[in-house]
């Protein structure tokens, strides 16, 4: 065990702990707005294929939510048992957003969701639909909190050092710094398109099993729906995010896009094998200029490459890989929500062949996700607190062999946990194939979804 690098191993800890635990939270925003959709849509118009569509999905709601609070508890910790630095030096900052992020959590959405879960026929029905409502803005609230954390330190702003130490001089600066908005908008379209595929993913399962009930079609068509709505958006406020990046962390860009030389007229790599010894790219294939033209709207404008910034940068291969996941994952998405969308609103069925897609792409969100996170948390090293802290100025002294053991049981607990999730959601959606509605043929009834 003494040959391991402790460091690496605590990063590989909590990347672990966040690749597991961020599917959760995900879901949760996104399937929050679309129960209150249903739940309104009842409401509205009487129609009792939107209280199915409704009881079936919180099911799966609460399932979710219950995962996200227990992989959440067990990242907090790391905090205290392998980043004691993070929390001596910025612990003014961080401390006062995370308990706002615990007190939302479980004051206003697990308050409110034994309401939702067990207080229709008990409360009326305006107080049941607030309740749903109120779950949705607390998942939607807890997200506001935590990343308002993470950009901070991505984008510190707001605070001074005194004796090593990290004080708010305007919390305001803190929790609106520069990256915060362009990562709070990324990311609640991430949520959307997550729970989006996940929603139309196992309604076609279920529609695959020859459940052609009205609450099934409604819910399929409002995943590929939305998520073809919100993919065009994703992009382009992807886009804003990356000219953002560029200015503020220039380093990160640099390595998403592979430009080891600071030029002009650069290209735009779409395949290549970045060499950190010989710093350059093996077997690249790139479209001359094409990154200046859309990260400085400048055919000739200039991009510092990675050698700027000497040992300053993150590891450029996983950053450059990782973004080109998540684009790749995004654009298949953006292709199969369209193609879908079409067969819905103009064919009389849905293809067999696109519903298998469907199924076979219901975590595709989850994928992208994990991708883009990974750019941005890889691509901040070496920093914790961008320019302010550095990863290894926070870690712990805790023996390798310790943080091994338990990086082991964790990964252990995830990949069974995730198995029993993805197993127990498509165990439901089963269950439910023609649980009691009537069967319907074509989508006559719910072009109004």
């Amino acid at each position: 065990m003494d040959a391991l690098d402790p460091l690496l191993l605590a990063r590989l800890q909590f990347a672990a702990n966040i690749t597991f635990h961020i599917l959760f939270p995900t879901i949760s925003i996104a399937m929050g707005w679309f129960l209150l959709f249903f739940k309104t849509r009842f409401v509205a118009t009487g129609e009792q294929h939107w209280m199915d569509a409704y009881q079936f999905w919180v099911k799966i709601f609460a399932l979710t939510f219950a995962l996200g609070v227990v992989s959440g508890i067990t990242m907090s910790f790391q905090f205290g048992t392998n980043w004691p630095g993070f929390m001596n030096t910025v612990g003014n900052v961080a401390g006062p957003l995370l308990a706002y992020e615990v007190l939302t959590a479980f004051f206003l959405e697990a308050t409110f969701l034994g309401i939702m879960l067990f207080g229709r026929g008990r409360v009326s029905e305006g107080v049941h639909t607030l309740a749903t409502w109120l779950v949705a803005l607390g998942t939607t609230a807890s997200a506001f909190w935590i990343l308002a954390l993470n950009s901070w330190m991505h984008t510190p702003a707001g605070f001074e050092m005194i004796n090593g130490q990290a004080h708010v001089i305007s919390w305001f600066e803190v929790i609106f710094n520069p990256s915060f908005p362009y990562r709070m908008t990324h990311m609640l379209l991430a949520s959307g398109l997550t729970g989006s595929f996940l929603l139309a993913g196992i309604s076609a399962y279920r529609w695959l099993k020859n459940d052609r009930a009205l609450d099934v079609m409604a819910s399929l068509r409002t995943g590929v729906m939305v998520a073809a709505v919100l993919i065009p958006v994703q992009i382009f406020v992807g886009d804003l995010h990356g000219l953002n990046t560029l200015k503020y962390q220039p380093a990160k860009l640099a390595a998403m896009e592979g430009i080891w030389e600071t030029q002009q007229g650069v290209p735009a790599v779409l395949f290549a094998i970045p060499d950190q010894a010989t710093q350059s790219n093996l077997y690249e294939i790139a479209i001359p200029k094409l990154a200046s033209f859309y990260l400085t709207h400048d055919w000739n404008g200039e991009v510092k490459g990675i050698k700027d910034f000497g040992d300053k940068h993150p590891p450029v291969g996983p950053v450059f890989w990782a973004f080109r996941v998540m684009v790749g994952v995004g654009l298949l998405m953006l292709a199969v929500s369209w193609f879908a969308s079409y067969e819905l609103k103009f064919k009389p069925s849905l293809s067999k062949r696109t519903a298998m897609v469907l199924v076979a792409m219901t975590f595709a969100g989850w994928v992208a996700l994990v991708s883009g996170w990974y750019v941005t948390e890889i691509g901040r090293q070496p920093w914790l607190v961008h320019g302010v802290l550095t990863t290894a100025q926070a870690a712990s002294q805790v023996p390798a062999g310790n943080i091994a053991l338990s990086l082991a049981m964790y990964l252990t607990l995830y990949v069974a946990l995730l198995s029993a999730y993805v197993s127990v959601v498509f165990y439901l959606a089963k269950k439910a194939v023609n649980g009691g509605h009537e069967p319907i043929t074509g989508l006559k009834g719910v072009r109004h979804v």
